[in-house]
């Protein structure tokens, strides 16, 4: 406590210096100290580690808000057995039991709002990359219930809708076909191959594989389950190329790889491309129906409303 006391009182002594060099300069100078005192500290408690071997007392877990996650009620793997059977239950009984029984092959449907901008229409092509049997087609002022309805009479299974705002795609609406559901998402973070300076031409046309992390809820499972349905069950391992939907505090960030297997222990991975976050703003039962639809999860305008704490996560 003296010791906090100390350097309480040396950031106060520093605040009042008037001039902005000088001040600065010792703002640097503490710093570098602070960093100083840390490293040594963790330099003690690896070797007292070193000494001490299996009686050493164990490693400090930094606090952050993923570690200090509080318990959902919807849980999935982490409950009795009775509520693990209804879990399992529901999802063979789901709207997408279909695929992963492999009885049909997706057939994804890219569009975009009205008049879409170039940076819409490089991200709708980079998607139309990734996503094997995907289509691009223009919007041509269709409403989205007529953009379903033809679809659905066309064999697509996904409808796949980028919104923009400001010459920017902010928003994705996806749509399982024939009977739903349909998520909306916020976008972010948008970044295609340009932008990161790959090149799209390495993008193969085999089949990814796919990575779903961290959907810990059942709300997740199902989000994680209708993102699954966009690519073929059955990946061609030869292409090498893997696509990662990550969850993180309810942010779902998407990764696009090209792995290369060095040895049994050592694998590089190389970034192919696109980039974007996705943030769910409700999910609704059936096909896309802003007026009377039903909706299964649905996030306030006023976000505190829901987020009643910073540790209490959906996915």
């Amino acid at each position: 406590k003296r010791k906090r006391d100390e350097e309480n009182l040396v950031e106060k002594n520093i605040s009042s210096i008037g001039n902005k060099v000088r001040r600065n300069q010792a703002w640097v100078k503490l710093k570098r100290e602070k960093k100083k005192e840390k490293r040594k500290r963790q330099d003690d408690r690896r070797k007292e580690r070193e000494q001490l071997g299996d009686e050493a007392p164990p490693k400090l877990v930094p606090k952050t808000l993923d570690s200090m996650r509080e318990y959902d009620e919807t849980t999935v793997g982490e409950t009795g057995d009775n509520i693990d059977e209804e879990v399992e239950a529901d999802i063979n009984n789901d709207e997408f039991s279909d695929y992963f029984n492999k009885t049909y092959v997706p057939k994804i449907l890219i569009t975009s709002c009205d008049n879409p901008h170039s940076r819409t229409i490089a991200f709708m092509k980079e998607l139309s990359r990734i996503v094997p049997n995907s289509e691009p087609r223009w919007r041509n002022n269709a409403s989205i219930k007529k953009m379903i309805k033809d679809g659905i009479s066309k064999g697509f299974t996904d409808v796949v809708i980028i919104n923009e705002d400001n010459r920017r795609p902010n928003g994705l609406v996806l749509s399982h076909l024939p009977d739903g559901p349909t998520a909306q998402f916020r976008l972010s973070n948008v970044k295609v191959t340009k932008d990161l300076r790959k090149d799209f031409h390495k993008i193969t046309a085999h089949r990814p594989e796919v990575i779903l992390n961290n959907f810990t809820t059942r709300l997740g499972q199902g989000v994680a389950r209708m993102l699954a349905c966009l690519f073929n069950t059955d990946p061609q391992f030869d292409g090498k190329r893997v696509v990662t939907f990550h969850n993180q505090r309810d942010y779902i960030f998407f990764r696009h790889h090209k792995y290369d297997i060095k040895s049994t222990e050592k694998v590089r991975l190389h970034e192919l491309g696109p980039r974007f976050t996705l943030k769910l703003r409700s999910l609704q039962k059936g096909t896309f129906d802003s007026k009377q639809g039903d909706y299964e999860w649905i996030i306030s305008d006023k976000r505190h409303d829901m987020e009643t704490s910073r540790k209490k996560f959906f996915l």
